[in-house]
């Protein structure tokens, strides 16, 4: 990588945020907020560089616009800087609320999605009037002509933009799920860091089935979506204060307050700190999806005036009961709960045989021939990037259903630490099969309850069987020190051999198919055991993924 990619990629940026051609001097202003220090004949320089590229185009003498192409690359370049501009963005997005709540005027921040109906506006009006929104306010931008309508809604970032103009700092930490018992709110069922993503945590968790806003307004239990942050302790009561403030002008959905250092909905906080629960804005529009409605979420997507909002109702019944400082298990993170799996790997190089860690995915007795022979149609079409090992395991349960055993990627992990080697499971991610190969996702382990390959099949984002465009599959980026790397590299090429699809080795301070390792570290990049099960499912077959399940002993597997 050059050192103007990151340049680029933030010109880039820039113009994505204009509607307008823009020149030279204006970027060059921007950039300098941004901490990159080029004057207007570098950024031509840089321009004339994107416009050979395809990725912008000159507009005569009133400046330049980002191309489709361009949007393309911004989307997928540098993977790993997009893992840190999903938090900035946020932070960008407090910095630039200076809503007065006094005065109701200024700019606050939005969610639009797309709907396609009346129905669906009926839906987000009872979702509203149940209290599970953020706010009333809202905007609608009806087109008849294509048959749909806009909506925008108020997003719970404006509220830390609130507290940040009375001088609170408050720090996005988790996007995640809550259950919900007799209207209760009981605890965080998933959390993903928003420091360690390159999706926002509240998209990963809007595939289908993931939420069940629905029945908690009919019902009073289920599933809804939530963020989390924390306040300076010393700044609690003035917060409590200004968040029934607006709640009065109708700025809500707080779910919860902790006290000082107390954990609040499984949520350890730490000494001097409070945390603090807010519907996700996203909620509403949940709701219509799983109504089954066609619509199109986006999340915090830009600054509005808050003058151009109204209410769509004036009823709020808030249905949620007040969250109490129950002890709730404390929730662990996904690499947490992985380690003792890993640390009993003791799978023999030499001899092929002993323990590996195992994802076991579940569909019906009566599909397992035609998954099998997906399976084998996927590995031999691409044996580089398809794990060939699985074993069919019983259920529990359910004599009707059967598991498929596949390899983890996280066995890799043990095996090298078993040769006394550190190697730390560093990403989960989705790999776009292109020239060269990049990553376009990536979920840190550490960073999130569930793991990312099963949050990306979930959301319908492989095309691990794809005969059209490139193939985007599952696989986990690791780091190892650069010290054993001549040892590393003769273990890792064994287990290729193997059958363990190792994809990529990469070098000190460079990246590997898009991903960063640390200094003095090396990546490694690794496919997913559950890249033969997201064909299945891309096949129409409805199979249960479970991730990181149990010890199972490798030469007890078959092979395809």
């Amino acid at each position: 990588m050059s050192d103007s990619e990151p340049r680029m990629i933030e010109i880039l940026r820039i113009l994505t945020q204009h509607d307008k051609p823009i020149g030279s001097k204006l970027i060059a202003d921007e950039l300098r907020d941004k901490g990159f220090n080029l004057g207007e004949r570098a950024v031509r320089y840089h321009m004339q560089v994107l416009d050979e590229k395809g990725y912008t185009e000159r507009m005569g003498y009133s400046g330049r616009v980002i191309t489709e192409l361009g949007r393309e690359k911004l989307e997928k370049g540098l993977i790993y800087d997009q893992v840190d501009f999903i938090y900035s963005k946020f932070e960008e997005m407090i910095y630039l609320t200076d809503f007065n709540y006094m005065t109701q005027t200024g700019n606050v921040v939005v969610n639009t999605s797309t709907v396609y109906n009346e129905e669906s506006i009926d839906i987000l009006k009872d979702i509203i009037e149940s209290g599970l929104s953020v706010s009333p306010y809202v905007n609608l931008n009806e087109d008849k002509s294509e048959g749909r309508i806009e909506v925008t809604t108020l997003c719970g970032t404006t509220i830390d933009g609130i507290l940040l103009n009375e001088g609170i700092s408050s720090q996005p930490v988790y996007g995640g799920l809550i259950k919900v018992e007799d209207y209760k709110p009981i605890r965080f069922e998933e959390l993903i860091s928003y420091k360690k993503t390159s999706l926002t945590p509240l998209d990963a968790f809007s595939s289908p089935n993931r939420t069940s806003v629905l029945d908690v307004v009919d019902s009073g239990n289920g599933i809804i979506p939530a963020n989390f942050r924390l306040i300076p302790g010393v700044g609690r009561e003035r917060t409590i204060e200004i968040i029934k403030k607006l709640d009065k002008i109708g700025i809500g959905g707080v779910i919860g307050i902790s006290d000082e250092g107390k954990d609040i909905l499984g949520i350890p906080v730490p000494d001097g700190m409070v945390g603090i629960a807010i519907v996700g804005g996203i909620t509403p529009f949940r709701a219509v999806q799983e109504s089954g409605e066609n619509i199109d979420i986006k999340i915090a997507e830009e600054i509005r005036d808050f003058k151009t909002l109204s209410p769509i109702t004036t009823t709020i019944r808030n249905h949620l009961k007040p969250v109490t400082h129950d002890l709730q298990p404390k929730i662990s993170f996904l690499l947490s709960k992985s380690w003792n799996l890993i640390q009993q790997v003791n799978f023999d190089i030499e001899k092929r045989k002993g323990n590996i860690v195992s994802n076991i995915s579940y569909l019906k007795r009566d599909d397992l021939d035609k998954a099998l022979n997906i399976m084998e149609e996927t590995y031999n079409d691409d044996p580089k990037h398809i794990n060939p090992y699985y074993q069919i395991m019983d259920h529990p349960t359910d004599d009707d259903t059967v598991g498929i055993a596949t390899i983890c990627s996280l066995s890799i992990d043990g095996i090298l630490i078993n040769n006394g080697i550190i190697c730390n499971p560093k990403y989960g991610g989705l790999l776009e099969l292109t020239e060269p190969s990049l990553f376009i996702e990536l979920i840190s382990y550490n960073g999130s309850t569930v793991d990312p390959h099963k949050i990306f099949i979930a959301k319908d984002m492989t095309s691990v069987s794809t005969s059209i465009g490139p193939k985007k599959v599952l696989a986990s980026f690791k780091e190892i020190p650069y010290i054993s790397r001549d040892y590393a590299v003769d273990l890792l090429d064994t287990l290729d051999k193997t059958g363990f699809s190792i994809y990529k080795i990469g070098k000190p301070r460079a990246l590997t198919y898009n991903a960063k390792a640390d200094n003095y570290n090396f990546g490694i990049v690794a496919g997913s055991g559950l890249n033969s099960i997201a064909a299945i499912r891309e096949k129409g077959i409805d199979i249960h993924v479970k991730a990181i399940e149990k010890l199972i002993p490798f030469e007890k597997m078959n092979r395809l």
